[in-house]
């Protein structure tokens, strides 16, 4: 094994760049915590404060449980929804992509290579493309204003299934014959062998996928109209959108914060296996 040599001097100058860049990255999220923790007026004054205060239990309170009262949701209800609407989003791409990937890998049926490339092709349309014909067939079945609605047009992904069906391609071709040789079916193969060896691969798929689906913005924005299915990142939007009147500045922050921590947690809890997965160390 070759060593690795040691250089102070450069040790030193890696670490002071990687303080600088944290704290270039952190230090904004950082006043954003500090306007969530002060009231408005001291958010309103110059110089804003850099300590946090004391009315961040108020503060965040107030934004759970009432929110700005223009919106007409509290933040904790769009939190909610935006939580169902990522889980929705990135456990139906999971669950439909596996299996697609499943039947094109281990299945040979007329036209498979054709079926496969014009999923894949899809990823060549912009969104803005299918966003309107989408919008329509939702309309059309009523879906609006529901959670069917913010999910279901989103689910399908060509993306997933590619990186399911590579995945799935690299297992040796033994395992399924061993399997069929023991009696399991294609389902019972599916289920006890193949889903518990694509744990990293499912781990890292979910991290990137509930992350798409709580960053999404557009989509919630054109099929919602009633307040109780605003997701937060609009009922963030919708805040700042006062006109003249004065914006509740530390409900908003204490608002985007919450917005935050979702995502956070997610790749804090799955960071292991998120890793395992993009590196394949178990493949």
């Amino acid at each position: 094994m070759a060593m690795v040599e040691r250089y102070p001097v450069l040790t030193f100058f890696t670490h002071v760049m990687l303080i600088i860049g944290v704290f270039i990255f952190a230090f904004p999220i950082y006043i954003v915590f500090v306007a969530s923790s002060v009231p408005l007026a001291e958010i309103m004054r110059a110089p804003m404060p850099i300590i946090p205060g004391t009315q961040i239990l108020q503060n965040y309170s107030t934004a759970i449980m009432t929110g700005v009262a223009d919106v007409g949701a509290s933040s904790g209800r769009m939190l909610m929804n935006s939580i169902i609407m990522a889980l929705g989003v990135s456990g139906g791409k999971i669950v439909i992509s596996m299996f697609a990937a499943f039947a094109f890998v281990f299945f040979r049926f007329p036209f498979r290579q054709v079926f496969f490339w014009a999923i894949f092709i899809t990823l060549m349309l912009p969104v803005q493309v299918r966003i309107l014909p989408t919008y329509e067939v939702v309309a059309n079945l009523g879906m609006l204003d529901s959670y069917a609605g913010l999910i279901l047009p989103i689910i399908p992904s060509a993306t997933a299934t590619f990186l399911f069906r590579q995945y799935f391609m690299s297992i040796p071709k033994e395992l399924p014959d061993s399997a069929k040789v023991d009696g399991a079916t294609p389902m019972r193969f599916f289920w006890s062998i193949l889903v518990p060896i694509s744990k990293t691969t499912f781990a890292a798929l979910f991290v990137i996928l509930f992350i798409f689906g709580w960053n999404q913005y557009l989509w919630p924005l054109l099929v919602t109209t009633k307040e109780q299915y605003y997701t937060l990142l609009i009922g963030i939007n919708r805040m700042l959108a006062v006109g003249d009147q004065q914006a509740e500045w530390q409900i908003i922050m204490a608002s985007t914060i919450l917005a935050m921590l979702p995502p956070i947690f997610v790749v804090m809890s799955m960071r292991s296996l998120f890793i395992q997965g993009m590196t394949e160390q178990e493949k």
